[in-house]
């Protein structure tokens, strides 16, 4: 039963008249009348006698009202609590990530929360390399590896997808690439390996290394600059980089590259109030980015 429905109820039985019910919901009066057929017909029962000084109860509309306003009652308690906890939530959240991630997608994500717990002050670490809980360098840490051991509270957060990107420039100047030995001829843009933080990083292996590396970076966003300015192809995440205009995705279909986010927090930090807020915050916008994450709108 829709809940808005109801409340059209509750405001034409304490008004009497459409258009003053009309008036305290901010709708038009026809609204208000559309809004009590639907739940007439969804309860198979008349709830007003219509007359010319207005709407009145029926006999099944009065069994009925004080069930609506108990519902109601329910309804402000619930948003009631909700508003408290914002207001209760102070002190600081410290949030770690990968950069791609922390600044493509938890950016928002975060302004977002903020805006939820104005009280609360939040630190974003996105940064091209591990954040160790273990130093104290954030409370929450979201990272390419699961540790084997420790003392966290350890979640699978999500699993995410990359993929082979060019400049259109680029891929006007050079040779077509129709297959994955095609690519073994063209540049590409690259980390450093020496300075990689992370074995998920090494995707290249994946597909053979290539003749020339035309440009490394220990930053996937400096990398993906690059890509757009036409120094070659680049294994970008389709988060990042299926947003971005400049980019091609090329061999869609036949290459994809995935991996998986691990999310940490130290087990003393589990029964805080704005942890566990966070927590939660942090694994329900990733989920809600589901079709994002894996690619579901690459370009090719």
């Amino acid at each position: 039963m829709d809940w808005d429905n109801l409340r059209y109820f509750l405001e034409l039985s304490r008004a009497g008249k459409l258009t003053a019910a009309a008036r305290r919901l901010g709708v038009d009066h026809t609204t208000v009348a559309r809004r009590l057929q639907a739940l007439e017909k969804s309860l198979d029962v008349q709830l007003f006698l219509r007359g010319t000084g207005g709407y009145s109860l029926t006999e099944a509309g009065r069994v009925l009202l004080p069930q609506v306003e108990a519902m109601e009652s329910a309804f402000s308690a619930i948003e009631k609590t909700r508003e408290d906890q914002q207001e209760s939530l102070s002190g600081h959240v410290r949030i770690g990530a990968t950069e791609g991630y922390g600044v493509m997608l938890l950016a928002p994500q975060l302004a977002e929360f903020a805006k939820r717990y104005p009280n609360l002050g939040i630190d974003l670490l996105a940064v091209p390399r591990m954040v160790h809980l273990s130093r104290r360098e954030a409370d929450i840490v979201i990272t390419l590896e699961r540790p084997e051991r420790g003392p966290f509270i350890i979640t699978r957060l999500t699993d995410y997808v990359l993929r082979l990107y060019a400049s259109n420039d680029y891929l006007a100047c050079h040779a077509p690439i129709r297959s994955r030995e095609d690519l073994r001829a063209h540049s590409f843009v690259s980390y450093i390996d020496d300075l990689l933080y992370s074995k998920e990083l090494f995707y290249l292996d994946e597909i053979g290394k290539p003749l020339h590396i035309a440009l490394r970076s220990t930053s996937i966003l400096a990398q993906q600059q690059a890509t757009a300015a036409g120094a070659g192809i680049a294994i970008l995440p389709s988060f990042a980089a299926d947003t971005d205009v400049r980019l091609r995705c090329i061999l869609g279909e036949q290459i994809a590259f995935t991996r998986t986010f691990w999310m940490l927090m130290p087990i003393e930090l589990k029964d805080i109030a704005r942890m566990k807020t966070a927590w939660s915050f942090l694994r329900e916008r990733a989920n809600a980015s589901q079709a994002l994450l894996m690619g579901q709108s690459s370009k090719e």
